[in-house]
């Protein structure tokens, strides 16, 4: 015991005369506040916003601070993904657009849990039977309440053991490769074509998926039936229409999950607990230089100008305060956004986005089991994804929607309408072109009229159809097959996201490409700071602790003594 206090004394004594013999190490000046703007707060936006603070906070030692303004031209946060009420009763919320996420998407599944939001797991009360149609007859059904054993004898009788195996092991693969974007030394990444073509990713993002399954000697009839009617369902597009990549995306649901209220409610949060300046129903109308000079780099900062959404009057005004740096986290081609001559030094890919119709609505009404061919409504899944059929070829019908006319029908759960207290049905409909009342008035086999619902004007006029929303998003790219990706650095301190939605479009894969701008946004600044204050505190805490380790009483044993 003596010998053990002897030697912690002598330690002590050793790091005390280190200390007084060392130049004292003053931190550095705290340094001018970095003006960041970031246009747009959807997934990405909220994202760069978020992990931008957290970044800069840890980097407070070296005097970095940054002061972050998002714009926003509508009234809301959260971009492609919207929740909606039923009946406009708020106690009634629906997923308009992105709807669910799962437990491998880090990003969203660790802010579910950071910032205490409640999980909700997907249509537990919907009707359990799911069939696959394809405008002539269900090609496979399967009720979700049977035992995973009966599924899967029902899925080997059609289709063989093998097709379900190797789409299993496939697109485990490509999604263990997928996560490694996560990871350093991948992330953060300057370029996602190498890091893509480091990774291997080139390789499924290059081919079709159908050329993808068929190389990997999957049964036609199973990438025709299953795998074709998960990739219309999650992208609007046929095999033959979508890149490898996207395809095994589309299997890898398992697990899903969303937030109880709405998904939105996680890009609310990071924006928020960013401390970012929300500007709301504003936007960016140009991109120019300022003629002051950023303090790090030396670049020109950048001049906004923005313009009300909500104002009739088309008249633009200049924000007060120059930018650093600006993250530009939507997609370019529709934000209308001009930029000075030099600005964007890398020329934006603009890609062609699916139009998709997403139509919610309330009935107390049924399918027409006649519309599917069949005579018993208990024989009608109440989820319906479909294919296409025998007759159709990749781009029959309205974008490839074939004979079925839609991509999918589902029956999300009954409810009580407020207004009756009667019980009824929720349906939403994912569909190339507007859904029609003639469409309607086939698929319930009741007259549904032309205003959709019950029009007060009209004396006598009663609608199957209660209560109806219908919308329209550019919802992601038309994922066709590519080995070149838009890199997110486009001009000195000026980033792009959206680059990400052609390489795979969810609400994780965004809000990751709004982490990574933000940790090279960080990584800049670091790099092109001129006071060299992380090298010196590098240096003086090396020095310290490289003297202490070789001064007397300090051998690993004498370590774990003291």
């Amino acid at each position: 015991m003596k010998g053990a206090l002897s030697r912690a004394s002598t330690v002590l004594a050793t790091a005390l005369s280190l200390a007084t013999a060392l130049p004292s190490y003053e931190p550095p000046q705290k340094q001018p506040t970095q003006q960041v703007a970031i246009i747009g707060a959807g997934a990405a936006g909220s994202s760069a916003a978020y992990y931008l603070q957290q970044y800069a906070k840890q980097h407070e030692l070296l005097g970095i601070s940054v002061n972050i303004t998002l714009f926003e031209r509508t009234d809301r946060i959260g971009g492609r993904t919207l929740t909606i009420n039923a009946y406009d009763d708020p106690s009634q919320p629906i997923e308009l657009g992105a709807s669910i996420f799962i437990e491998k998407n880090h990003i969203l599944h660790d802010a579910l849990q950071r910032f205490n939001l409640s999980k909700r797991i997907p249509d537990e009360d919907s009707d359990p039977k799911l069939g696959i149609w394809d405008g002539d007859e269900f090609v496979f059904t399967v009720n979700e309440r049977d035992s995973f054993w009966w599924t899967a004898l029902k899925v080997i009788y059609k289709y063989g053991i093998m097709a379900p195996r190797r789409t299993q092991k496939l697109m485990e693969a490509t999604i263990a490769n997928f996560l490694k974007l996560y990871e350093e030394p991948n992330f953060p990444f300057r370029s996602l074509t190498q890091r893509a073509y480091e990774l291997g990713l080139i390789d499924v993002t290059g081919v079709t998926g159908e050329q993808l399954l068929k190389a990997n000697n999957i049964d036609d009839r199973y990438a025709h039936d299953i795998i074709q009617a998960s990739t219309r369902v999650n992208y609007a597009s046929n095999l033959v229409r979508i890149h490898g990549l996207d395809t095994m995306v589309s299997m890898a649901p398992e697990g899903a999950m969303a937030v109880q209220g709405g998904n939105w409610q996680i890009f609310y949060k990071m924006a928020e607990a960013s401390g970012a300046s929300l500007l709301m129903n504003s936007s960016v109308a140009s991109i120019g230089f300022s003629s002051e000079t950023n303090h790090y780099s030396g670049n020109k900062k950048y001049l906004i100008r923005t313009k009300s959404a909500t104002s009739e009057s088309n008249g633009e005004e200049d924000y007060p305060v120059a930018f650093d740096n600006v993250i530009i986290a939507n997609p370019y081609q529709f934000s209308k956004i001009s930029a000075e001559e030099g600005v964007i030094q890398q020329t934006i890919d603009e890609i062609p986005y699916v139009q998709l119709h997403v139509t919610i609505f309330t009935s107390p009404y049924q399918y027409s089991p006649a519309f599917f061919g069949f005579t018993e409504s208990k024989d009608v899944p109440g989820g319906v994804l479909t294919t296409l059929a025998k007759s159709d070829g990749p781009t029959s019908g309205v974008n490839g929607a074939g004979k079925a006319g839609f991509f999918s029908v589902t029956t999300l759960r009954t409810t009580t309408n407020p207004a009756t207290q009667k019980r009824e049905f929720i349906y939403k409909i994912f569909s190339p072109e507007k859904v029609s009342p003639e469409f309607l008035s086939r698929l319930f086999g009741v007259e549904v009229p032309d205003s959709f619902t019950t029009d007060p004007d009209e004396e006598g006029s009663v609608s199957p159809i209660t209560w109806y929303h219908p919308h329209v998003f550019y919802s992601y790219p038309q994922a066709l097959p590519r080995v070149t990706f838009q890199d997110p650095i486009i001009g000195p301190g000026l980033y792009y996201t959206s680059g990400m939605d052609s390489f795979i479009s969810t609400m994780e894969t965004n809000a990751l490409m709004g982490k990574n701008v933000a940790a090279l946004l960080m990584d800049d600044i670091l790099k092109a700071g001129k006071n060299g204050c992380k090298g010196a505190e590098e240096m003086h805490e090396n020095t310290l602790l490289d003297q202490f380790r070789s001064g007397p009483g300090s051998s690993e044993k004498d370590m774990k003594d003291l």
